[in-house]
């Protein structure tokens, strides 16, 4: 996920450690992933983010997120 001529930043997803691009937001990294937004929440450092301002939150050198996936059943 990191393009060329950006400076990559080291984040952990879920236990995993990915490199991103700096200035790549919350929105970048679920697109990234091909991840369908509307069944996700997601945590970074430990505090919730609403889906409302995953565009606007760049995340950061070091980042530890959660991404959960909600899963339809009966």
């Amino acid at each position: 996920m990191v393009p060329k001529n950006t400076t990559p930043i080291s984040i952990v997803v879920n236990g995993e450690t990915r490199a991103v691009c700096s200035g790549a937001s919350i929105a970048d990294l679920v697109r990234a992933l091909d991840l369908d937004p509307e069944h996700l929440a997601i945590e970074v450092d430990r505090h919730i983010v609403k889906r409302a301002t995953w565009a606007d939150t760049v995340l950061t050198d070091g980042a530890k997120l959660e991404i959960v996936r909600f899963v339809g059943g009966g």
